[in-house]
């Protein structure tokens, strides 16, 4: 929470917010411990080789069924061929928030 906030760690805690040595220390490992994750699955290459303390089966692939992303991809479906992608982008809203915006023109 505290890089989404760019707050110092001690601050999330409840103290006056100023960047302490400990806070730089946390927040520059916990950009280190970021940087080291696979981008697409956020796991780390260690956790999988036994040579530095992995295990090959480390994890379990789990599908899981998310209504929003299937809205988004059945919306998809529906962008015309042949038309560029780019720039399209699909979002959710809110129902209350999309009626208004098109209440609105």
């Amino acid at each position: 929470m505290c890089d989404r906030w760019g707050i110092a760690h001690s601050r999330f805690l409840g103290g006056d917010g100023r960047w302490s040595e400990l806070d730089r220390a946390k927040a520059l490992a916990w950009r280190s411990w970021q940087h080291g994750m696979c981008p697409e699955c956020r796991t780390r290459l260690a956790e999988w080789d036994p040579e530095h303390g992995g295990d090959p089966h480390a994890y379990v692939p789990d599908t899981v069924r998310c209504p929003g992303c299937e809205v988004i991809e059945q919306e998809r479906d529906q962008v015309p061929e042949g038309r560029p992608g780019y720039g399209v982008k699909i979002q959710l809203l809110p129902r209350a928030d999309y009626v208004h915006r098109h209440n609105e023109r």
